[in-house]
């Protein structure tokens, strides 16, 4: 009989593939919904790009709420990245700190959103005037409503965390499969939510100049 200690296989189970093996069923239940909000704001930006010249549409300059509401979610993907980066080094006090300025980053996203609205509005853009300003209305819309349900997790693990005031306690939290989970799928969900703006963006800014 050997007295080689028997090694765990790395390989997957025969008949198993990449796309059959085993995943995590809430992070699979993400993916699949980003992937269905994608093609929706998709859908959308054909409708807007198909209808453009039409009558009644007309073109506007995008605010400047809306290049600072872009500038806040860019550095709130950043101080997403550093507390994540925090929390798997065990330094739970700062990891707060940057989870809570990502929550308050993704606040002032959403207000700098309303004050681009009311710019418009002020600049004479309606939805009843302007086939151009519903499309920015209803696809800013839907995408703030994202952002809601980011801030809404993002605050459930905000104070969660802020109720860890000891050091075993924040340990004890960080190293909880559920918690890790979370910050897990809040970082995935906030990133798309992030990037998704930073594409909307850039796709209305290039239909004002062309």
């Amino acid at each position: 009989m050997s007295s080689k200690p028997e090694q765990r296989s790395t390989t997957r189970p025969s008949g198993q593939s990449l796309f059959t093996q085993r995943r995590e069923p809430y992070q699979f239940m993400l993916y699949l919904g980003l992937g269905g909000s994608a093609l929706v704001f998709l859908v959308f930006a054909a409708l807007y790009t198909a209808r453009k010249g039409e009558p009644g549409w007309i073109h506007f300059n995008l605010p400047g709420a809306f290049w600072i509401s872009t500038g806040l979610i860019l550095a709130s993907s950043f101080t997403l990245h550093q507390a994540n980066r925090l929390f798997r080094s065990d330094r739970f006090t700062a990891y707060k700190w940057w989870l809570s300025a990502t929550f308050d980053l993704g606040l002032l996203f959403a207000f700098a959103q309303v004050a681009g609205w009311r710019a418009m509005l002020q600049n004479g853009i309606a939805m009843s005037k302007s086939t151009a300003g519903a499309f920015m209305y209803i696809i800013s819309g839907l995408h703030l409503l994202h952002v809601a349900a980011a801030l809404a997790f993002g605050g459930f693990m905000l104070v969660q965390a802020l109720r860890r005031n000891t050091y075993v306690d924040g340990f004890v939290y960080s190293v909880n499969p559920p918690n890790q989970l979370r910050l897990r799928l809040l970082t995935h969900f906030w990133h798309f939510v992030d990037g998704l703006w930073a594409l909307l963006f850039l796709f209305f800014l290039w239909h004002q100049h062309v």
